[in-house]
């Protein structure tokens, strides 16, 4: 398909604004879990008493989902994307409390939303919707001081990180709580503002390791490893040392087998058994290389709510991923949060789509009112008089 300049339909036009760049490089990410999830999921698929490619196949059909939605959001602009993230935030929001109602426990938690037989976790959805919301209540905040948009994203922040508690999700709420704290710094809020809320950050993580049993293990754990016995982490880090550089090769690993978690947050771990440090390394690098391009945006967008909406996105993406490489190399606690587009799982893979699909279209080129300013193609001419006599 071959676009104009000439021609005006959105579709052209979003062709010709989006970054090629950061699409090609979020495509990429996309196909390298198409090829992981044939890696990782025919083994954990037969121990589960499903057919061997049950997951891949699902892992396709998201993906091929997911990239739908991204495309369809990065049509729309900054004004439309708002006002999605409102709509998406409040349904989200409804459901995180309907998941407190009427969720089905697992493993100790209420996350889940249990729909025509498939289950939908509402926290991955409010995620981005949150961070646009937020990011224009901070905007407004400096815009209209007369406006109390400060109170009320503080209130929002505190509604989100309270509904994740008690499920409850912990590593949601740092994640959350982390992105938050970046962009009242970026958006320019007094430093007490910030300083408050990291300190409640750190009360709110010690609050969890005092009364949630399952974060006091994991930090306990984590810090007298010698205490415990061999859990998925301990596996996890092992199949580093295992793949060394170059791995044992594309079918060779034996986590897939050890862990029923192999498919989802523990799948680098296999990507490290069969392909070595050097494919993880070069992983790594695929995700900063998405967060800094963003980022990149960032730096030269004038209008603020943009800016810190994308901000907040690519902080998002990149921590999220961060987490999930930081706790199978055991330098973090244990936590289930997945990579993005690698790890098994619908509601992650749609709204991580959802994410990236508000950062494309937050970062598309937009003509500003100078840019619009344009000279004239020839210069004006001198208006003659009835005698043919130039005016002056």
């Amino acid at each position: 398909m071959k676009f104009s300049r000439a021609d005006r339909s959105r579709l052209s036009e979003w062709w010709f604004t989006v970054d090629h760049v950061l699409l090609s490089a979020v495509m990429i990410v996309v196909a390298v879990g198409i090829v992981l999830s044939l890696a990782a999921s025919p083994a954990v698929a037969v121990k589960k008493g499903f057919h061997a490619y049950y997951f891949v196949e699902r892992h396709v059909v998201f993906s091929v989902a997911g990239v739908m939605l991204m495309l369809a959001v990065s049509l729309l602009d900054p004004a439309h994307v708002r006002r999605l993230s409102l709509l998406v935030l409040a349904v989200a929001m409804a459901g995180l409390i309907a998941v407190y109602v009427t969720g089905e426990e697992i493993n100790g938690a209420r996350r889940w939303l249990t729909i025509e037989g498939h289950s939908i976790q509402p926290s991955e959805f409010a995620k981005p919707a949150f961070v646009v919301v937020a990011a224009w209540l901070l905007a407004e905040s400096r815009r209209r001081p007369d406006m109390p948009a400060l109170t009320f994203a503080f209130l929002l922040f505190l509604l989100m990180a309270g509904l994740l508690v008690v499920q409850p999700d912990v590593g949601q709420t740092l994640l959350v709580t982390g992105v938050w704290i970046v962009m009242l710094f970026v958006s320019g809020v007094m430093l007490r503002g910030t300083a408050v809320a990291v300190l409640l950050g750190g009360v709110g993580l010690y609050g969890a390791y005092l009364y949630f049993p399952h974060v006091t293990q994991r930090i306990d754990r984590f810090f007298n490893p010698q205490t415990g016995d061999f859990s998925q982490g301990d596996r996890a880090i092992r199949s580093f040392v295992e793949g060394g550089f170059l791995g044992r090769g594309p079918g060779e690993g034996t986590i897939k087998t050890a862990l029923p978690d192999a498919h989802t947050d523990y799948i680098f771990a296999v990507v490290a058994e069969e392909y070595g440090a050097l494919a993880c390394l070069a992983l790594l690098a695929l995700f900063a290389f998405i967060v800094l391009r963003a980022l990149r945006h960032a730096e030269s967008e004038p209008e603020l709510p943009t800016r810190l909406a994308v901000v907040g996105l690519a902080l998002m993406f990149g921590f999220q991923a961060l987490i999930n490489m930081g706790v199978n190399v055991g330098l973090l606690p244990a936590k289930g949060m997945t990579l993005p587009f690698l790890s098994a799982g619908g509601s992650s893979m749609l709204a991580v789509s959802l994410t990236l699909g508000m950062l494309l279209a937050l970062t598309r080129r937009r003509a500003d009112a100078d840019r619009l300013k344009k000279p004239p193609l020839m210069p004006s001419l001198p208006s003659l008089g009835a005698t043919g006599e130039t005016r002056t």
